[in-house]
């Protein structure tokens, strides 16, 4: 912790804050990239929401109030604009996608190198509504703490479990219902 107080006043130092961000986004970029990644699947778009994601951290560095940890913050803005970026997204694309186009998405994907099982979780995971899917990567994947998330999203500690009990279940339901 003294370590994150020392980076931020280097953050929120003019002198020092080239050299500070430069190490934050050593330190965090791929944390935030998996996380948005998750969320996203595709590579090429997890690069363009990560850059927004600290490119807004740049903008608002200097008016970053300490109420929460530089990681949690981070981890705001990354799933803020993964949310952006789908809703964005979801505008555009038709509603009456073709059946299997996560799949058609993960496999056209140059930098996926899961097999079946993993294309299938990742089906799984991109069935759950976007709040599910968020608490359920944050948990399953980034293993972080309710009280964390509580935090980083605002929402309750109980509201969390639910979304993430849920999510399990549709996950679970999911692959039950698999041919």
């Amino acid at each position: 912790m003294t370590d994150e107080k020392a980076l931020i006043r280097q953050l929120q130092d003019p002198s020092t804050k080239d050299a500070a961000f430069t190490r934050l986004v050593r330190e965090y970029q791929e944390p935030l990239y998996w996380q948005i990644r998750r969320m996203v699947l595709s590579h090429d778009d997890a690069d363009d929401v990560l850059q927004n994601t600290f490119i807004k951290a740049w903008s608002a560095i200097d008016s970053f109030r300490q109420e929460s940890r530089l990681q949690t913050w981070l981890f705001r803005i990354a799933i803020n604009e993964s949310l952006n970026h789908l809703t964005k997204k979801k505008q555009n694309l038709s509603l009456d996608m073709p059946e299997g186009s996560v799949a058609d998405m993960l496999e056209g994907d140059s930098y996926f190198d899961g097999d079946e099982v993993q294309r299938q979780f990742q089906e799984a995971i991109s069935t759950l509504p976007d709040k599910q899917r968020t608490v359920f990567n944050l948990k399953y994947f980034e293993e972080m703490k309710y009280e964390d998330m509580s935090d980083m999203l605002g929402t309750s500690i109980g509201a969390l479990k639910a979304s993430y009990h849920h999510a399990v279940k549709k996950i679970f339901d999911y692959f039950e219902n698999l041919d």
